[in-house]
């Protein structure tokens, strides 16, 4: 998009009042739906139901004052929705690389890392009794008479 062009639709459309810029979005979509010439940008599903409950309520007659107190309470809770999840990703990053971190100053495999054949303990495992040895329960019984 051009710059130049784009900024002097802004400073047009901040003289108007949102009735009217309500008005501009309509015939917009009507032009881009007739000849955009590439396709509009991928919005995220916050966007797409903000966007879902501003035409719903503009569809039900609401005052375009109503509309833009309503889309902007959704935007603020978008935004806090959004930083949510970027604190979760990031929390889940920091995570993973603890977990590396601490997995190589043990000596483990990584994850996704096929295992070792080498046993993790270092202490000896303890030795099996022989088949011809009775169990640890009856060795210490007087033999049946």
């Amino acid at each position: 998009m051009n710059p130049y062009v784009r900024d002097r639709i802004n400073r047009k459309l901040e003289t108007l009042s949102d009735e009217r810029l309500y008005q501009i979005l309509d015939y917009v979509e009507f032009l881009e739906s007739k000849y955009a010439e590439k396709p509009a940008p991928v919005t995220n599903v916050f966007q797409k139901f903000t966007d879902g409950v501003e035409d719903t309520l503009r569809a039900g007659g609401l005052a375009a004052g109503t509309v833009v107190e309503a889309v902007g309470f959704l935007n603020k809770a978008m935004g806090v929705l959004n930083n949510v999840a970027q604190t979760t990703k990031t929390v889940a990053t920091d995570v993973v690389s603890t977990a590396r971190t601490v997995a190589d100053q043990i000596g483990a495999p990584p994850s996704g890392a096929a295992p070792s054949s080498a046993p993790v303990s270092s202490a000896p495992a303890p030795a099996a009794p022989s088949p011809s040895e009775p169990p640890v329960e009856l060795r210490n019984q007087p033999p049946a008479a």
